[in-house]
């Protein structure tokens, strides 16, 4: 990708948005940045400023200006009237990935999507990686950590041959181009981000994006498991390899079977060395060991990594025990398909915390759920509908986590989970889930 003297416009900024441009300015682009805050309430106004980046507006003029390229922020809603209005001009559209991507020597891509279990997959697989490959291994994407910061920090664009163990949201899957990982997987998918996807049959299409150019010679990961993700993959044939996987049956590729994790017949992880509990960290472990053995990572260096993996932050994440009630933070429960495997987890006595912002998710299938939850408390700008829906007048509702949490210490006795799995997002009264799960460990350690 030749961007000397190019155009390129960079539409909202956050990390992803400063780490894009960080490459553009190195490869000598000339570059425009639209963002909603006051230039003031910009932190990085100073480097912005020194490097020539211009600051707009996202007014709808910025998009009748001429540019080669667009870098999107994720965050920023592909149907927008300014997407589609760059559509209509057909200026390309790329996020921060498919950049990177473009821009970097050729690496060895390991993409996690999917609704649930991203962010716990995407680490372990990292946790193998960086034993097998010590010092060019690497974590990022939607965990967090932008590629484009991973290319500008290590020289990548300099140098090839790196593992980078990539989560990849639908957010950054929309707009890729030429996006090639060498092992991909669709871990499941249930309904999620409806709002900002227009409907649960493009949200689903856009999980298939992740293995679009893949070709022969790399590996895509079905999950057998998934009805969904099978009826998708049909749809939307896969053309490389297919490696399956299931935990409930004996019938595929990777199977859980005698204790041990087999991958094509060979016996290659104890189950009884995995540390997360549930049945859904089973199948995140047996994506990472098969994605590990499909780049050829011996059987040791996995059972190293896996029997050292304690789990990742703010999911089911126990924060601590008091007069007998045990809390934790699930506040990456961010849809009800996520708080309904939490709730598997415990057997029963769950004081369960619910609420946040409104992405008009339907609680029907929770509600068959909910034999191990002694009382719902709903917080924050959708906690009324959901305890409504859920449990109608048996429930509590409050407006703020501070309340719910007092609120399950005065029904918690001990023997019982309070449970903070909010089957949403964030937005309504907090930046992101981590900011929301930092608070409630806060409260509950104040106890």
């Amino acid at each position: 990708m030749n961007l000397s003297g190019k155009r390129v416009l960079v539409v909202g900024l956050a990390r992803s948005g400063m780490a894009a441009i960080r490459v553009l300015k190195k490869l000598g682009a000339v570059i425009t940045l639209s963002e909603s805050k006051k230039k003031e309430e910009i932190k990085e106004l100073d480097f912005l400023n020194e490097n020539g980046v211009e600051i707009v507006g996202q007014d709808a003029e910025v998009f009748e200006r001429d540019f080669d390229l667009v870098v999107k922020n994720p965050g920023v809603p592909f149907r927008s009237p300014a997407m589609q209005r760059l559509a209509e001009r057909n200026i390309p559209v790329i996020t921060e990935i498919e950049l990177a991507y473009q821009v970097a020597k050729p690496q060895h891509y390991i993409a996690v999507t999917g609704t649930n279990g991203k962010t716990t997959t995407t680490t372990l697989v990292y946790e193998i990686l960086r034993r097998a490959f010590p010092g060019k291994a690497h974590l990022c994407g939607n965990i967090g950590i932008p590629l484009c910061e991973i290319v500008m920090e290590n020289g990548l664009m300099e140098e090839g041959g790196h593992y980078i163990a990539l989560e990849i949201s639908n957010f950054q899957l929309v707009n890729i181009d030429t996006f090639r990982p060498e092992v991909a997987v669709i871990i499941n998918l249930t309904p999620d981000h409806i709002d900002f996807m227009g409907g649960l049959d493009a949200y689903y299409k856009s999980k298939t994006e992740v293995y679009r150019n893949m070709a022969d010679g790399d590996v895509f990961l079905l999950n057998a498991d998934d009805p969904v993700v099978k009826e998708y993959t049909d749809r939307y044939p896969v053309k490389c390899v297919k490696h399956s996987f299931s935990i409930e049956n004996e019938n595929t590729d990777s199977v859980v079977r005698d204790g041990y994790i087999e991958i094509g017949g060979e016996k290659v992880l104890p189950t009884d060395s995995i540390r997360l509990v549930g049945k859904h960290n089973l199948q995140n472990v047996i994506i990472a060991v098969s994605a590990a053995k499909a780049i050829g990572i011996s059987n040791d260096i996995i059972c190293d990594a896996v029997s050292s993996f304690t789990g990742v932050e703010h999911r089911i994440e126990f924060v601590r025990e008091l007069n007998g009630i045990k809390y934790y933070n699930d506040s990456k429960g961010t849809n009800t398909d996520a708080t309904i495997i939490a709730l598997k987890s415990f057997p029963k006595g769950v004081i369960l915390l619910v609420g946040g912002f409104e992405k008009g998710l339907s609680m029907d299938e929770m509600k068959k759920h909910l034999g191990c939850v002694k009382k719902v408390i709903g917080f924050g700008a959708c906690g009324p509908r959901l305890v409504r829906e859920l449990v109608g007048e048996d429930g509590i509702v409050v407006t703020t986590l501070d309340e719910a949490v007092a609120e399950a210490n005065k029904v918690a006795e001990s023997g019982d989970i309070v449970l903070l799995s909010p089957t949403t997002s964030s937005f309504d009264q907090y930046s992101c889930f981590e900011e929301r799960g930092d608070h409630f460990k806060r409260i509950v350690n104040a106890l």
